[in-house]
Order: C-alpha cells, then structure tokens, then sequence
C-alpha cells in the first residue's frame, strides 16, 4: 500500500509538471496564432507532439466534455480568397478573404441569416461558392455536423443516436463509456432515453455538439455550440476547446464565451451600402468591439436591426 502510494505521488507531481509546461506552451501558442515565422513552427510542433503524449497518458475525466486531439496540422489550414456566395437575388458573401491560422479559434458573430451557417456548408462542399477560392490543407480533418440533416433516426434514443448502441465508443482515437460521454454534455440519467424526434430545439444543438467533437477533427466547425448549455457544461467547453491543439470555426452570439476563447473574428458588417461585407479581426471579441468603435465611430457599437427577409439556408 505505500509503494502504491508513493507510486501515485510520483505520478501526480509528472503530471502537475507536465500540465505546467503544456499549459505555458498553449500560451505562447495561442499568443503567437498569427502568421508565424520558421523559427517558431519548430517550438509549436514540440507543443503539439506534448499535447498528443499528454492525451495519451492523462487519466480522462468523462464528466467533462473530451476534444480529443485530431491529426497534426500542416502549414495550410484554410485560405479563403475573394470569396463570393448567395442565393436567389441576394449575396450572403462578397469578397471575403481570410487565413485560419494553426491552432486559431475563430468566432464568427452576426445577426441570424447573413450567411454564418452558409460559410460552413461551403467550407465543407454542401454548398457551392459563387466566386473566390477555397483551400483546404492536406493535413485537414473537418469535424461538422450539419444541424439540417435528416439522418437522425427519430425513433432511436438520444444515447443511441451517439453510441450507435456500443457501452464503449471511440472519441476520436481515444475510448470512452458511452453514457459518460452523453452526460459530459448535460443529458443525465433518463434524458438519454429521449427520443430524438421530440428533441427540443436546444437539446438538438447539444446532441450536434456531441456528434461533431466525437469525429476526432483537427478543425471543428461548431454552429452555435453555447445554446442552451448550462453553466458547468458551459466552462467545460471553454476548457477544452483552451485545451485543443488544432483549429475551432465557432458560431456563437455569446461575448463572454468568445472573449474567453477566440483568437481571432470573423464580424459581419454589412449595411445599406454593402450588405454582405465581412471582417477579419485578430483578438477576442472585446478587443474587436474597441477596434470597431475605431474604424467607424461610436454608433457602431450600437446594435442594428437587420431588415432584409431571412433565409432559410441560414
């Protein structure tokens, strides 16, 4: 018993030291997501080989929600280049250009309808742009679940909808109980047996959430994952997505969650004038708001309605 101990106290100051060490590494990654130099891929890939060794021997705690750690990133992410993209005789998108930097979290804020959920789907191939070029690394793995999709068999539980069934599922490549991972994401005890077809609208967006970190992505694309997430389950998700080695597209009308997370915004800023501009922005969501302030005076920061008829693809 006190070898077994002492065993165990060996253990934790490793993994105290390591947690230290990843955690100062993440820092000056997330510090430095911009347009690094040669000099610095060699330090973030010592970050990223730390972070696989660290997932691979942490002891998982299955009631927080699990990002497991996708294929290492190349050099190329995403570029966007001039994109353009609408329907009918609207355009959602016009001239868009952006680069998503190794291990950026994105947030992507604006009013429902301008064309957020149609960025993703042509990120993915669901839609097709209109103009611009697209690139997508090689490297790349895209986890997305499409909220529209009718594949969800209605009849089937919430649990199985996930586990397909299985008392153990593989989360990218890491194993986990299936009901544990459920939970991670606020569905306890008989919320499980929830069919999906009475699913509400919230609840859907958490079952999105779990479908898509379960793909074991190096770039998550997360339309709206903060609705109706309670407070813990909230944190957990900040935490992990902070954790995460790769890339995070993130949809979400919360400041306080993008203040928290983002590295990067993408804002839309369209008006009478142009009505499908965007802009890109290095910096949390705060930081993004005094910039704005800057460019266009203090009106801006003041919300405006949207009056165009929404659309709805998005």
């Amino acid at each position: 018993m006190e070898k077994k101990r002492a065993r165990l106290e060996i253990q934790g100051k490793k993994d105290a030291k390591q947690a230290k060490r990843l955690s100062e590494e993440l820092e000056w990654v997330r510090s430095n997501a911009k347009g690094r130099q040669t000099k610095s891929k060699a330090r973030l890939a010592r970050y990223e080989e730390m972070a696989a060794e660290a997932d691979r021997t942490r002891k998982l705690d299955f009631e927080e929600i699990q990002i497991p750690p996708g294929p290492r990133l190349g050099g190329l992410v995403l570029e966007a280049k001039n994109l353009q993209k609408g329907f009918e005789d609207r355009t959602l998108i016009d001239g868009l250009s952006f680069t998503l930097p190794r291990n950026g979290i994105v947030g992507v804020i604006g009013p429902n309808g301008v064309g957020k959920t149609t960025l993703f789907k042509t990120i993915v191939g669901l839609e097709p742009l209109d103009g611009g070029d697209l690139k997508i690394g090689d490297s790349v793995k895209i986890s997305y679940a499409d909220q529209s999709r009718g594949g969800i068999d209605p009849n089937k539980t919430l649990w199985e909808v996930v586990s397909d069934g299985l008392d153990f599922i593989q989360v990218g490549h890491v194993e986990m109980p299936s009901r544990a991972y459920v939970a991670a994401f606020g569905f306890k005890g008989p919320d499980q047996q929830k069919k999906a077809g009475v699913l509400s609208g919230g609840e859907r967006n958490r079952l999105n959430l779990a479908l898509t970190l379960k793909q074991g992505g190096n770039l998550l694309l997360l339309d709206e994952p903060t609705n109706d997430l309670d407070v813990e389950t909230l944190s957990s998700l900040e935490n992990a997505l902070l954790e995460f080695p790769g890339c995070a597209v993130v949809v979400s009308h919360d400041r306080w969650f993008l203040d928290r997370v983002a590295t990067h915004i993408l804002a839309y800023e369209g008006d009478e004038e142009n009505p499908s501009k965007w802009y890109w922005f290095e910096g949390n969501f705060e930081s993004y708001e005094e910039n704005k302030v800057e460019r266009l005076g203090p009106d801006a920061a003041k919300p405006h309605r949207v009056t165009h008829r929404k659309l709805t693809r998005d």
